[in-house]
């Protein structure tokens, strides 16, 4: 059996994930495993490893419970190399089979500890920690998450490449043989159900085009909400496995918001929702938009100009959000609207059993275990999500989705936040000319990095209750936005048609 086609917890019959020491020591000794390979995420967003060969199972013990040391002033800017050193401590609930190592390899996501032992307070995946315990001690309720990770893909125009090319930008679920780069697609998604991440679907997605000899082709992959951890973590490790798999295909894979003019832009949309036993809060009794969620919304309204600072994270980000394309530049939401920065999408809260209505009532989408329900009253509505559209894959996600959980949290106390929930709704395509004075009336978004620095300096006390931020690390945030000089980016672009280009070829590996 070749155990990188099963997933961790298939290997072990632990569905639930929980796993114990003693079923990584017996899964080890029984698999003959050698190595072992603990992976952690830096200030620059990708992930890091340090591998370990497997000879005795005291060493192993020694591993796994002991962790190792790494030098934290090599993976932070705000760690000093005088006093630098960190452990890296495997959480053994992310086991994996890495899909790519010949030699049957166990890997963990790791949580950083301190000299004194004590959980990181600026790291990344312990201020996401943070944040999910102390939303649910606020609120009462669990905030879940999942992204739709787009990113490009693109080859040498040659051979089969070149025949039935795709309409230019017209890519939006394009099947082959329009569409090149699919089977791969979908590989991507199976390695990233085998490390653990719950896989919605995936399609290709609106940019497409041909130029310098190659062939560009964009592609999503959208996740299920779960829990805001698991969240992250399924997002590192499939950009991690979509790099590994496209460099064995000898494919180009870019996670940048922006890769040429003129072309659809690649975004990491958030979806959001919020439940307390089992019961989805964004909905109330009667499948409309409760309360709770016009209140979580009001807080990402007043929240937008610094969220910025978390979710477009170098000066491409600033290439996607311009004004009159898809993605957002005013402040505002609406439902089913893809033109406004939060978007409550099309829920399954028709009383119409749709299911039935093409396949029979005696189809069985009513009873069973096995049935879905998809479409009769009120069995669907924990499908219902919020979803803001800003974020792009320059974010820390672990540091995105502790801030849109923040977010959340604050618009839920916020006295005035039906009143500002109304005041930021919007029913139409805010893009179009005859809608200039409904956008007028409405904030904007930063148009750069260092707008977005700005904004975060305004609003960093909000994120530092609770300790969930460390100063530290939003100083780090701001010092590294402002590093960037691109002030006034739009005059500059509009003075220098190179500038683009040059940001792009910049930060393509973003």
């Amino acid at each position: 059996m070749d155990i990188r086609n099963h997933t961790f917890a298939e290997l072990t019959g632990r569905k639930d994930g929980n796993f114990s020491l003693q079923d990584i020591m017996t899964f080890v000794r029984d698999n003959e495993i050698r190595m072992i390979n603990f992976m952690y995420p830096a200030a620059d967003g990708r992930l890091k490893t340090l591998n370990f060969v497997i000879d005795t199972e005291e060493y192993l013990h020694s591993v796994l419970t002991c962790g190792e040391r790494v030098d934290g002033s090599s993976l932070f800017p705000f760690i000093e190399a005088g006093n630098s050193d960190l452990y890296v401590i495997p959480r053994l609930s992310t086991a994996l089979i890495d899909p790519f190592e010949e030699l049957p390899t166990l890997c963990f996501l790791c949580a950083y500890f301190d000299k004194d032992g004590n959980r990181l307070e600026y790291s990344p995946e312990y201020t996401l920690s943070k944040a999910k315990k102390i939303f649910r001690e606020k609120t009462g309720m669990d905030f879940e998450a999942m992204g739709e990770l787009e990113y490009y893909v693109s080859a040498p125009e040659e051979g089969d490449l070149e025949m039935y090319p795709a309409t230019d930008q017209k890519g939006y679920h394009e099947s082959a043989p329009f569409a090149k780069f699919n089977s791969f697609r979908t590989r991507c998604m199976y390695y990233i159900m085998l490390a653990g991440g719950k896989i919605k679907y995936g399609h290709s997605e609106v940019g497409n085009f041909r130029a310098g000899g190659k062939v560009w082709e964009q592609n999503e992959i959208e996740f299920l909400p779960v829990d805001i951890e698991k969240a992250a973590d399924s997002i590192m490790l499939a950009k991690w496995i979509i790099r590994n798999l496209a460099y064995e295909y000898g494919l180009e894979v870019s996670f940048a918001p922006k890769i040429a003019e003129g072309k659809a832009g690649s975004g990491l949309h958030i979806h959001m929702r919020l439940m307390k036993d089992g019961k989805n809060m964004l909905l109330d009794g009667n499948g409309k938009i409760s309360g709770t969620a016009r209140r979580a919304i009001a807080g990402l309204m007043e929240l937008a100009p610094s969220l910025t600072a978390f979710g477009n994270a170098n000066p491409t980000s600033y290439l996607r959000l311009v004004p009159h394309q898809e993605a957002p530049t005013n402040v505002c939401w609406g439902d089913r609207n893809r033109s406004v920065l939060v978007r409550i999408p099309l829920g399954w809260t028709t009383d119409k059993d749709m299911f039935a209505e093409i396949n029979g009532s005696a189809s069985g989408a009513s009873s069973g275990a096995g049935s879905t329900g998809s479409t009769a009253p009120g069995r669907a509505s924990v499908k219902q999500t919020m979803e803001i559209r800003s974020a792009d894959c320059s974010a820390d996600i672990y540091q995105l989705l502790s801030a849109l959980s923040i977010a959340c949290a604050y618009g839920l106390s916020l006295d005035n936040a039906l009143e500002t929930a109304e005041r930021t709704y919007v029913d139409v395509d805010i893009h179009k000319a005859e809608n200039e004075a409904k956008a007028a009336v409405l904030a904007h978004l930063p148009d750069s990095c260092a707008a977005s620095a700005d904004r975060l300096e305004e609003q960093r006390g909000i994120y530092e209750a609770d300790g969930i931020f460390h100063p530290a690390m939003t100083e780090s945030i701001i010092r590294r936005l402002r590093s960037f000089d691109d002030t006034g980016l739009r005059k500059k672009l509009k003075d220098n048609p190179e500038y683009e280009a040059d940001l792009v070829r910049k930060f393509y590996w973003c």
